[in-house]
């Protein structure tokens, strides 16, 4: 069983609001995935009651966090000094989402720890070994 990283973070739900909507979400990383983050949100911040959870490359929060990243249905951008601003689009609409780089930075550092930058793939060929031990 590969590690797993989760940790809670503070996001600002952006929008034409006199004030931006704090919740809290989840960050998670799972070395058994390890190219990949997901952001967890609450059910009370969807359209259906329901959890929802984006996927993306770990690497896009990484250089979302320096410079203007992504492309698709998310998008990671800084602002300022001290946050960073995620983009998410559905066929429902789009979602701003602003995070402190203190979280994020955190987090990253933690998803490194399981599996660092560059080894991704010879993780993944070891799980794909164990996959084909098991069948």
């Amino acid at each position: 069983m590969s590690p797993v990283v989760e940790q809670s973070a503070k996001a600002r739900l952006i929008s034409d609001a006199p004030h931006p909507r704090t919740v809290s979400v989840l960050l998670r990383y799972d070395g058994s995935d390890p190219l990949a983050v997901r952001i967890v949100f609450p059910p009370e911040v969807s359209l259906d009651d329901s959890e929802v959870v984006w996927v993306f490359a770990r690497e896009l929060v990484e250089v979302g966090l320096r410079e203007p990243a992504g492309d698709g249905d998310v998008h990671v951008w800084p602002c300022g000094r001290a946050q960073t601003v995620f983009e998410f689009s559905a066929p429902e609409g789009v979602a701003l989402v602003q995070f402190d780089n203190a979280s994020l930075r955190r987090f990253l550092r933690s998803s490194f720890a399981v599996v660092p930058a560059g080894q991704e793939a010879d993780h993944l060929e070891v799980e794909q070994h164990i996959g084909s031990l098991i069948v």
